[in-house]
């Protein structure tokens, strides 16, 4: 039954790793109950609560129970690890709701770590091609974005980045810039304290980073705009 987030259940992280070690599915039914209550109703209540706080704070994200949260299961068809759980849930909340959209926030509460995210995730061809357009004719606009990240805490996150400039991009010289477009993804992260996961206060944390990421999703915003 939807409410408001009250914390995960103490047995969370527990039964995520009694779920690793079993990684069976008759174990899991088993214990779907305890799934259930500790784990993924705790889930959707708070996919729900900050979907109602994102509003409030006009961030232009949502999301709900039924379709924001990621599956436990894990596609095994081509890959060669076959065990048929995950070892953390997740779930996105975008512009439209969907997992399709971008300049999205990520939530992932798993055993090597609890975080959170917002992201240009692998973003289409014609939207990454504009985003490194802007970045070399705009670059004020730029860099304006990255300093207001970098006065509330956050940094664009150089990971999965291309090892030599993408074709177009090879003539430019300065080195911010140049390491921007490289890039495959646009995204920021904050870890989450595990022991945080049990209380309300989950929420405002959440809402504090989605908040001082808000420069990420207006810069993206306005060059998807120019291209939508």
């Amino acid at each position: 039954m939807a409410g408001a987030f009250n914390g995960f259940g103490q047995k969370a992280i527990p039964f995520l790793k009694a779920l690793d070690f079993h990684q069976s599915r008759e174990w899991f039914q088993e214990n779907r109950d305890l799934y259930a209550s500790e784990l993924h109703e705790p889930f959707c209540d708070l996919v729900e609560t900050l979907s109602e706080r994102f509003a409030a704070a006009g961030l232009g994200l949502r999301g709900d129970r039924k379709k924001s949260l990621f599956r436990i299961n894990r596609d095994v068809r081509f890959s060669k690890d076959k065990r048929p759980y995950n070892r953390h849930l997740s779930a996105i909340l975008s512009p439209d709701g969907t997992k399709m959209e971008q300049g999205v926030f990520y939530v992932h509460i798993g055993l090597e770590r609890c975080f959170a995210g917002v992201a240009w995730w692998q973003p289409a061809p014609e939207l990454l091609q504009a985003m490194r357009k802007a970045i070399v004719t705009k670059p004020a606009a730029f860099r304006a974005m990255v300093t207001a990240l970098k006065k509330a805490g956050l940094a664009l996150d150089p990971e999965d980045c291309l090892k030599r400039a993408p074709r177009g991009f090879e003539e430019v010289s300065e080195g911010d810039l140049a390491q921007a477009v490289r890039n495959r993804h646009f995204v920021v992260r904050h870890d989450i304290d595990p022991a945080t996961i049990y209380s309300p206060a989950l929420v405002d944390d959440l809402v504090d980073f989605t908040l001082r990421a808000k420069p990420l999703l207006g810069w993206g915003r306005a060059i998807q705009g120019k291209i939508g």
